[in-house]
């Protein structure tokens, strides 16, 4: 079951699936920098010990005797705007650091030496717990540094915002939703099994948790989600895969259409949304391909799927071109 944080509207940008990784820092002796981004949510095995002492599932330093502090240093696969982060100490309690600040940068550089501003001040952590904190900073950005005071442990850095895609050439046809391309998921009516932001990811789905799936609806209505699309766009081709989802996928489905400026509140009951792809069949475990059958609709921003009455979806691809500027207006 998927939990509800502060930032559930925003993307993970820290996933090692999108091209993340943690390039740098400056002290790991108990547990590796890697553990910071690592997708699963952090473990605690009372018996387990290695070489350098109690294995933690984090990134954790050794206890400094001299001045100064340890930070880590993680480029982001895909550049993008950062708006919220968890700082979250799960099973670190005697040695997790007193005070964090975040720092961010845009550079084409592995490690970045200069450039660095802050976004997160000084602030205090507590051991065990979750430490939300909005981000106001607009600027792109391509790395973030995670500063602890003086040393200690963190079981994961999340990082919630959105990507900022560069489309070279708006005549390319593209995934105008994927993850990669600045596409989000906004919201859903329910994500009881899966999360709504698996819809986008890279690649299938690697098994039935890898998708979004909701409950088993016992009264009237059906499920659906709200997207943002990376880019106002023009859609020529869909694809809905049901990958792993056997005696669970959506008996059919539909796809409707918006537009909304930026600002605009996105709602499920909006008198703006238009048929994109009329209501069709689907099949389990397998992948369904639509393109004489989508509705010309023009240029959109948004789009919401539709399934029912419930059930679980793995992927969701929705192929276009970027519009122009003329065509945007």
């Amino acid at each position: 079951m998927t939990g509800e944080h502060p930032f559930r509207s925003w993307i993970s940008l820290e996933q090692p699936r999108l091209g993340t990784r943690v390039v740098y820092a400056n002290d790991e002796f108990f547990a590796a920098k890697e553990r910071l981004i690592e997708p699963a949510a952090p473990v605690f095995i009372a018996d387990r010990y290695d070489d350098h002492g109690k294995w933690m599932d984090g990134w954790e330093s050794r206890r400094k005797r001299g001045p100064g502090h340890d930070y880590c240093v993680i480029r982001l696969g895909v550049p993008g705007r950062l708006r919220g982060v968890d700082i979250d100490t799960s099973h670190f309690t005697g040695n997790y650091p007193p005070e964090a600040t975040i720092d961010v940068c845009a550079s084409e550089d592995e490690v970045p030496e200069s450039g660095w501003v802050e976004v997160l001040p000084k602030t205090p952590l507590e051991g065990d717990s979750h430490h939300w904190h909005a981000i106001d900073h607009e600027p792109v950005v391509t790395h973030v540094r995670l500063n602890i005071y003086p040393d200690g442990g963190v079981a994961r850095l999340r990082l919630f915002g959105e990507v900022i895609p560069e489309f070279e050439r708006p005549e390319d046809v593209v995934d105008l939703f994927a993850l990669q391309n600045g596409g989000r998921a906004l919201a859903a009516s329910d994500e009881h099994f899966g999360s709504m932001h698996n819809l986008n990811l890279p690649g299938r789905g690697v098994n039935m948790g890898d998708g979004w799936e909701t409950a088993r609806r016992r009264g009237p209505g059906n499920d659906w989600v709200l997207l943002a699309l990376g880019a106002r766009g023009t859609v020529c081709r869909a694809e809905i895969d049901t990958a792993h989802f056997k005696g669970n996928y959506p008996d059919t489905a539909s796809i409707e259409a918006a537009v909304f400026e930026p600002g605009d509140a996105v709602s499920h009951d909006s008198e703006r949304w238009r048929p994109l792809l009329p209501q069709v069949k689907l099949a389990m475990d397998q992948q369904h391909y639509f393109e004489s059958e989508l509705v010309d609709t023009g240029p959109i921003t948004h789009a919401r799927l539709s399934i029912y009455p419930d059930g679980g979806v793995s992927r969701l691809r929705l192929f276009g071109t970027v519009a122009e500027a003329d065509d945007a207006a």
